[in-house]
C-alpha cells in the first residue's frame, strides 16, 4: 500500500538548505515520488532543492527498530516495475532492495471463519475452493462477453460484466481491499484497471487482448516478485536521500507558490523563520489538497479539482507475537478480509515470512491494517480499542493467545488515494491546465497509481517534462 500525508505523531524540524536564492529547481515533498523527481532533474538542471516538512526523508516510507522488531509505518512492500529498476540501476541502487522470501508466495482470503488459498495460477484459479464451479466457469466464458468501452465504469460494473459477481466479491474486492482500502462501488475501473480496460476496448476481452500483450511485450522490463530494503523502506528512502547533490531541507514547509517574472517563488517556513527562494522549474510532489492549496491563486480549476481526490483513512498496527500464541502459525505473505467477512481488520501481513530479520528468533512481526472506506472511524479510536479488535480478528483466523508486544499505532488520516470513476479525466484536465505554467510539474501517488512505484515513476515523469529549456 502506498499513504499519502503525514502521520499524527510527525514533528517539523530541521533546517533550510539553500546555496542562493536562485536555484535551477524546487522539488516540494521528500516521499518517493519528490525523491525520484529531484535525483533525475539533476541530469538537467544545475542545482535541485527539495523541501520537506517531515524530520525524515521518504514521507509516508517510514521504518522504526522496536524490541527486536523491524516495523513499517506506511508501505510494507513494493514491485520492481520497469522505469523504476532502470532508474535505480542508472544510480546504482537496484542492489539496495532485496527479494521476499519464497515463502512469501502463498497468499490468503478469510472466507466461512478461515484462511483459503489465493490463486495466483491458472491451476489455481481451477482448484480454488475460493470459487464454485458456477463461478470458474463464468471466468472461462470472459472472451465470449460482448465488449464495450468501460471508461467511466466502477470497478464494480466492470468485473462483475467481464468476470461475474463471484470474481468480483471472492477474489477482486479482497484484492482492492489490501491496495486501496477502498469500495469497488466507487473505484474506477479505468483508473485501477487501466490495462484491463484498454484490453477490452481494443480486443473486446481481457483474456484475448492479455494474449496479445504477452506476444507484443516490449518497453522498459521490471523484476518479478516482492521487494523491500534489508532493513526496510525508511532506510531505502535514506540511500535515495544521499544520492542528491543537494541535501533534503527538512523541516521545511512551503506555504506559497507564485509566478515571478521568468521564474517561480517559493515561500518556506522552517524552525528558524519565514524565507523565499526563486526556481525556473518546480515539481509538486505532495498530496493532492496540499497541492490545492498551493495552486489556488495561479489556477483555480485545477486547485478544485485536486480537491476532489478523496484519500481513505488508514491504522497501521503492526504487533509481534511468540510463534507458540498461535494454533495456527502464520504461514505466507497474510491474508486479505473481504467485507462480508464481518470483521474489523482489512488484512494483515505476515512480515516475518515476507523477509529475514524483522522479528526475533522464535517470534512473527504481523502488520494489520485496520480502517480504509469500510471502517473511517478507526483512525479516532483509542490504542487499545484497536488492539483488541485486531486481536479478536486474528484469535479467529490463526487461533492467537496472549498479548502481543506494543509497536505502536500509526494513523493516516489521509491514507490511500481513492480514483474515481472520472479519475482518469481528472487528472488529465489537470495535467491540460497546468502544462500552460512554464515549468511546473506534479508528481505523487494520486495521479497513476498507488502503488510506491508508480509513485516513483510519476516523480521521474515529472522531472522528464521539465527538462526542456524553459
Amino acid at each position: 500500500m502506498l499513504f499519502a500525508g503525514h502521520p499524527r505523531s510527525t514533528g517539523v524540524a530541521g533546517s533550510l538548505r539553500v546555496s542562493t536564492p536562485d536555484v535551477g529547481a524546487v522539488v516540494v515533498g521528500g516521499g518517493i515520488a519528490g525523491l525520484a523527481a529531484a535525483l533525475e532533474l539533476e541530469k538537467y538542471v544545475s542545482e535541485v532543492v527539495l523541501f520537506d516538512a517531515s524530520d525524515r526523508p521518504g514521507g509516508v516510507m517510514r521504518t522504526d527498530h522496536a524490541g527486536g522488531f523491524v516495523v513499517e509505518r506506511g508501505p510494507n512492500t513494493l514491485q520492481l516495475k520497469g522505469p523504476m529498476l532502470t532508474a535505480l540501476r542508472a544510480w546504482g541502487l537496484d542492489g539496495a532492495l532485496a527479494r521476499a522470501l519464497p515463502a512469501s508466495r502463498r497468499r490468503y482470503v478469510w472466507r466461512d471463519g478461515a484462511l483459503q488459498a489465493a490463486p495466483l495460477s491458472a491451476v489455481g484459479l481451477a482448484t480454488t475452493e475460493l470459487l464454485s464451479l458456477r463461478g470458474k466457469l463464468r471466468l472461462l466464458a470472459e472472451p465470449f462477453v460482448r465488449g464495450r468501452d468501460g471508461g467511466g465504469e466502477s470497478v464494480d460494473g466492470f468485473v462483475r460484466r467481464r468476470l461475474g459477481p463471484e470474481a468480483l466479491e471472492r477474489l477482486v474486492a479482497p484484492f482492492l481491499t489490501g491496495v486501496y482500502a477502498g469500495d469497488e462501488t466507487q473505484l474506477g475501473a479505468e483508473a485501477v484497471f487501466g490495462r484491463l480496460v484498454e484490453y477490452e476496448r481494443r480486443f473486446g476481452s481481457i483474456v484475448l487482448g492479455g494474449a496479445a500483450a504477452l506476444l507484443s511485450r516490449g518497453g522498459e522490463r521490471g523484476l518479478s516478485g516482492t521487494w523491500s530494503a534489508p532493513d526496510g523502506l525508511g532506510p531505502f528512502a535514506r540511500h535515495l536521500a544521499e544520492r542528491l547533490a543537494e541535501p533534503p531541507a527538512h523541516g521545511a514547509r512551503v506555504t506559497a507558490l507564485a509566478r515571478d517574472g521568468n521564474a517561480w517563488r517559493i515561500e518556506v517556513e522552517t524552525a528558524g523563520g519565514a524565507s523565499a527562494v526563486r526556481a525556473g522549474r518546480v515539481v509538486l510532489a505532495v498530496p493532492a489538497p496540499v497541492v490545492a492549496g498551493l495552486l489556488a491563486g495561479i489556477d483555480p480549476r485545477a486547485a478544485e479539482l485536486l480537491r476532489g481526490v478523496r484519500y481513505a483513512p488508514i491504522v497501521s498496527l503492526p504487533l509481534g507475537v511468540p510463534r507458540s500464541a498461535f494454533q495456527r502459525p502464520p504461514d505466507g505473505f497474510g491474508f486479505l478480509v473481504p467485507r462480508e467477512a464481518g470483521a474489523s481488520l482489512l488484512g494483515c501481513l505476515f512480515m516475518s515470512q515476507i523477509f529475514a530479520g524483522r522479528a526475533p528468533r522464535e517470534h512473527e512481526l504481523l502488520h494489520c491494517m485496520l480502517g480504509g472506506e469500510r471502517w473511517p472511524g478507526a483512525v479516532d479510536e483509542p490504542d487499545d480499542v484497536l488492539r483488541q479488535r485486531a486481536c479478536h480478528d486474528l484469535d479467529r483466523a490463526l487461533g492467537l493467545s496472549g498479548e502481543p508486544a506494543d509497536l505502536g499505532v500509526t494513523r493516516w488520516a489521509t491514507g490511500i488515494p481513492q480514483p474515481g470513476r472520472d479519475h482518469v479525466g481528472r487528472v488529465a484536465e489537470i495535467r491540460a491546465r497546468l502544462s500552460v505554467q512554464p515549468g511546473l510539474g506534479l508528481a505523487g501517488g494520486y495521479l497513476d497509481g498507488v502503488a510506491v512505484a508508480d509513485a516513483f515513476a510519476s516523480g521521474l515523469r515529472a522531472a522528464r517534462e521539465l527538462a526542456a529549456p524553459l
